[in-house]
Parts: C-alpha cells; sequence; structure tokens
C-alpha cells in the first residue's frame, strides 16, 4: 500500500470511528458540541426556512393519493422540518417516507405518537400493553426491552421520534384522554416504568418526547376538545404532577412535549393554555427546571388550544412561548408567515428561532440525516413482527397480571374437574376460553353478549350445578379500554350473584371498571388483566392454568376494596 491509499484508508477509518462514537453519545450530549453538518445547512436557510423548520404537518397513507400528493406538495412548497404519521400501514409509510424525504431539500424528521409502539397508529404491526397494565409490570428490565424494540420499529420505517412516553400521573379516575395511557397514579412508579421505557428508546437511537408537560392526570376534560384546567398550587403541582418530568429531564430525556391546560398558579392570564405560556414553556421548564432538548407543542389544532386563540395567532405565541417545535398547524403556510411578521415586529427575536432551528438540526444530525439513505422497501412486515417482539409482548403481559382475591383458590383449580368457563361482554368464544379449554378438558364454553337480559342468563344458570368449577371472564369490547363498560343490569345482578358461589373471575377491561361490578371484592378469585387483546387473554388463562405466577400489582386505586399497590 503507497502512502496515498495509507492516508485515504486512515482518513476513512477515523470518520467511521468519530461516526460511530457520535451514535453512542447521547442527544442532548451532541447539543452541546460544534457541529460542521448543523452548521452548514444552517446556513444555507433564509429566514423563511428557519422558521419553516418549526413546523411539523400530518401524514397519513390511509387517506389515499390525492392527500398523500398534497402533502407531499407541502414539504416541496413550504420546506417544513418534519412529519408525524398517523393511520396507515408499515410498507407503504415505508414507501411513502422515501418518496416524501427525496422531495425536501433538508431532510425531514419523521415522528408519530407510539406510546404502545408502531400499533398505535399503523396496521399489522405490533401493540404493546397500554401503559396501565405496564405500570401493574414490578419487572422494569421489560419495559427497557420493550423501548428497544420500538425504537427497531420505528428505525426500520424511517422514523426518527416517538412522540411518547406518556408521564402523566393519572390520579383522576375520571381521566376522560389520559387514564389508561397512563402508568397509574403514583408518581415514583410512573417515573419509574417510563423512564425505562425511556431509557431503551433512546439507547436503541431513537428521540422521544415525554408529555404532557406540566401533567394532564388530574383533568376531566379532553384538551382535544375543550381547555382544561388545573386549579392546583404551584407546590401541590411541583410535588406531584411535575415530579415525572423532573425526574426522566435528569435521567436525560431528549424531548418534552407540553400540554393545552389553563393553570392559573403557573400563569394567570385568563384561557391561556400551557402550550401559550412563555412562564410556563420557558420561565418553567428551560430556565427553572434546566431543560435543554427539544420542546414540543401538543397538536396545534386541538380545541383547547385554538378555542381562545384564532387565526393563527396560537401559532405566534407557541413560538413566543418557546416550543421548538409546533406540530400540526390549523395552517402551516399562514404560520410561517405570521411568525416571519412577528419576528418583523419584534414580538420574537430571530435568535429564539435561530436557536430552536439548530436543536431541530441537530436532531437530525443525531438521527443519522446528515447522511443520505433510503428505507428498505421490502420486508417491511416481517421485521417489524419479529420473533424477539412477539415474545416479549406475551412476556409482558404475563408479567402484569395482577390477582386481587383468592390467590389460593387459584392454585386449588383442577384440570381433571368439570369446569364451565363464561365469557360476558361478548357473543362469540374468546381466545381466553379457548386457551383454558385446552387444559381443563371436560370443559363447556358458555358467552354472554353485553346486554344479555335475564332470560339468557337462566338458560345458563339452570347447567352450573352441572359443574365443579366456574370460571367467568368480563371482557370489555371497545377498541379501547376506558370507563363505562357496558354491561346490563341482569348481567351485573349475575356477576354479583356469582361471587358468592365459587366462581374465579379474569376482568378484560380497564381496572376502573371494578367500581362498576360491585361483589367481585367478595369472590372467590379474581385477575385484573387489563385489556380485551389476545396476548392478555392468553396471560390471564396461563395464570388460571398454573402455569404463571401473577406478579403485578395494581397501579391505581379503584375504591376501598381494590387500592394501589394491591396484588397476592
Amino acid at each position: 500500500m503507497n502512502f496515498r491509499h495509507f492516508f485515504i484508508a486512515s482518513f476513512f477509518l477515523i470518520v467511521s470511528i468519530s461516526t460511530s462514537i457520535a451514535q453512542t453519545k447521547s442527544y442532548l450530549q451532541t447539543l452541546q458540541e460544534p457541529n460542521e453538518w448543523v452548521d452548514s445547512v444552517f446556513k444555507k436557510l433564509n429566514r423563511r426556512q428557519k422558521i419553516a423548520q418549526m413546523f411539523f404537518v400530518r401524514a397519513h397513507t390511509n387517506f389515499g393519493k390525492a392527500y398523500e400528493d398534497s402533502i407531499g406538495m407541502v414539504i416541496k412548497k413550504e420546506r417544513v422540518g418534519g412529519l408525524v404519521f398517523f393511520q396507515g400501514g408499515p410498507g407503504r409509510q415505508a414507501i411513502l417516507t422515501n418518496k416524501y424525504q427525496a422531495l425536501a431539500r433538508v431532510p425531514l424528521l419523521i415522528t408519530s405518537d407510539g406510546e404502545w409502539g408502531l400499533g398505535m397508529r399503523l396496521d399489522s404491526t405490533i401493540s404493546y400493553p397500554y401503559q396501565m397494565a405496564l405500570g401493574a409490570v414490578q419487572d422494569k428490565d421489560l419495559l427497557y426491552k420493550m423501548g428497544l424494540e420500538v425504537a427497531k420499529d420505528y428505525r426500520r420505517i424511517g422514523m426518527h421520534m416517538n412522540l411518547a412516553p406518556d408521564v402523566d400521573v393519572n390520579n383522576n379516575p375520571k381521566n376522560p384522554v389520559i387514564n389508561f395511557r397512563s402508568f397509574g397514579e403514583n408518581k415514583y412508579n410512573v417515573a419509574t416504568k417510563a423512564a425505562a421505557y425511556m431509557k431503551g428508546m433512546q439507547e436503541g437511537g431513537l428521540l422521544v418526547s415525554i408529555k404532557h408537560f406540566p401533567g394532564h392526570g388530574d383533568t376531566d376534560v379532553d384538551s382535544h376538545y375543550d381547555l382544561p384546567q388545573l386549579k392546583f398550587t404551584k407546590a401541590r403541582l411541583d410535588s406531584l404532577e411535575i415530579y415525572p418530568f423532573k425526574e426522566l429531564i435528569n435521567q436525560g430525556a431528549a424531548g418534552v412535549m407540553i400540554a393545552h391546560m389553563n393553570i392559573p398558579a403557573l400563569d394567570n392570564t385568563p384561557n391561556m393554555p400551557s402550550t401559550l405560556s412563555r412562564p410556563i414553556v420557558t420561565g418553567l421548564l428551560k430556565e427553572e427546571l434546566g431543560f435543554k432538548g427539544i420542546v414540543i407543542s401538543d397538536a396545534m389544532g386541538m380545541n383547547g388550544v385554538v378555542k381562545h386563540f384564532k387565526d393563527g395567532e396560537a401559532d405566534v405565541m407557541g413560538v413566543i412561548a418557546g416550543n421548538d417545535i409546533l406540530e400540526l398547524s390549523e395552517n402551516s403556510a399562514r404560520a410561517i408567515k405570521l411568525v416571519r411578521k412577528a419576528v418583523r415586529e419584534d414580538r420574537i427575536p430571530m435568535e429564539q428561532i435561530d436557536a430552536s432551528v439548530k436543536k431541530i438540526l441537530t436532531a437530525k444530525y443525531w438521527a443519522g440525516l446528515n447522511v443520505k439513505d433510503t428505507v428498505n422497501e421490502h420486508n417491511v412486515f416481517a421485521e417489524v413482527n419479529r420473533p424477539e417482539s412477539l415474545a416479549l409482548l406475551q412476556q409482558l403481559a404475563n408479567a402484569s397480571m395482577t390477582v386481587l382475591r383468592g390467590k389460593d383458590n387459584i392454585r386449588q383449580l383442577n384440570a381433571d374437574k368439570r369446569t364451565v368457563i363464561i365469557s360476558i361482554g361478548t357473543p362469540e368464544v374468546t381466545a381466553f376460553q379457548r386457551e383454558l379449554g385446552e387444559y381443563y378438558k371436560n370443559a363447556i364454553f358458555y358467552t354472554l353478549d353485553k346486554n344479555a337480559n335475564a332470560n339468557a342468563i337462566a338458560k345458563v344458570l339452570r347447567d352450573l350445578k352441572a359443574f365443579d368449577q366456574i370460571i367467568i371472564g368480563i371482557h370489555d369490547t371497545r377498541t379501547r379500554p376506558g370507563n363505562g363498560m357496558v354491561l346490563s343490569a341482569d348481567l351485573k345482578m349475575f356477576i354479583k350473584d356469582m361471587s358468592l358461589s365459587n366462581a374465579i373471575f379474569a376482568l378484560f377491561a380497564n381496572p376502573y371498571n371494578l367500581a362498576a361490578l360491585p361483589g367481585l371484592e367478595q369472590s372467590k378469585g379474581l385477575v385484573v388483566a387489563y385489556q380485551k387483546e389476545d396476548f392478555m387473554q392468553k396471560a390471564a388463562a396461563l395464570v388460571l392454568k398454573n402455569q404463571v405466577v401473577a406478579t403485578g400489582k395494581l397501579p391505581v386505586t379503584v375504591n376501598t376494596f381494590f387500592k394501589y399497590g394491591d396484588g397476592l
């Protein structure tokens, strides 16, 4: 090898080593260092283009070609900074991401909401358990592993940031918007579980955005529809709602998403959403808590923000407040124009916008967008449904199982005895019944739809005397496991009556629903399985077959009978 070849080889080796070192650094560490790529891209942007980098627009792969093309025109014309993908499919999204990146002068930062993984938005992908169920899991290493798997999925289809985890402390059982999306009501449990999930994602090469600052857990209004108000003191907010945010910021969270809430103790401006509040975004988050990462608004088209700040003024105030990224403006072209006007009028210093743009460009560099690449469009389905991911999914489900009544009675269930297995809430034989039926060979199945009346129930009751063991699954078949599961009055009476017999129950629903099912506190056995999915039904069946030991602890207080931390 002559000197010239040696020099070239050495140069590429050094570049390769420095690249790998950069990849092992956190986003926050990368922010602190000089960056030639960031500086070179930044210098090429004019004022309008810098402002455009702060806006992220909505993308779908299930709205048809006309919609896809319209977003392509926005990317080309407005030169926005990134995309937030919603519903669609993973293969289609990989293809569309390549198309969109090819249209962008500056690479797009691609994000989506994936609190429970890709399945939160995309069909034919894995949905991990909701955070409420994960709040019951005692092994935080499982949540770290889940973060790593979610990062692999995101990176595989060309995404760089997950707008998750949700670190709200759900201390209001009536919360209509957070609820099952939270790890529960205990701030320490929320912080511990969220940190494990966050670290897995970040160490897997994915940016995160913890949400919804300063804490959306104690609201009874959905900010998609109106502006919730938190009337608590700053001391209460600091000690409870803000606690998980402080913990995760100290542990290196790359991003924080701001909620749309009115909080007079932090900003007494009438009808001021936290998203648009400089005292909250800059004063509290950036200055008091010392957060140095990316600040992202919640969706800017939600009624919680645009109800009182119309015609693009919300976008301007969002920038003034200190948000680095504004996602899903009602009209991004209008917003960019209005922010430029606000800069000219000295409402916004250009230095502030420059700082935000450099944060965004550094995020793009950290995510690898400084190197031109395309997403592999082949074998996408198989590569986001990996066997190890599916195995972890079942492990998480098993680890969430929470026995609230009758651990010894469950142990005494006998595979050889005549067993009746009843599913309540659905007209179809369930995965729970089928799993149990493989073990309890002398088993008969009955199903009672959620509207079952006394006559339908009487037919089942007539046959029960012929059986030695009764196992009952209570199923919430709605898409999301919120409160207010609907069961007929006759079914509720049946559940109450069966609670006084020797029946063993499994609840496939949000645990808050236990409050509307009196009698279960006296049952001979009760397993809480949190949600309807087959992997949860299999996990509960494994507990009732004595093949899995339930280790979950209730992450919320339901009533005086079922409290936070319960689990036999």
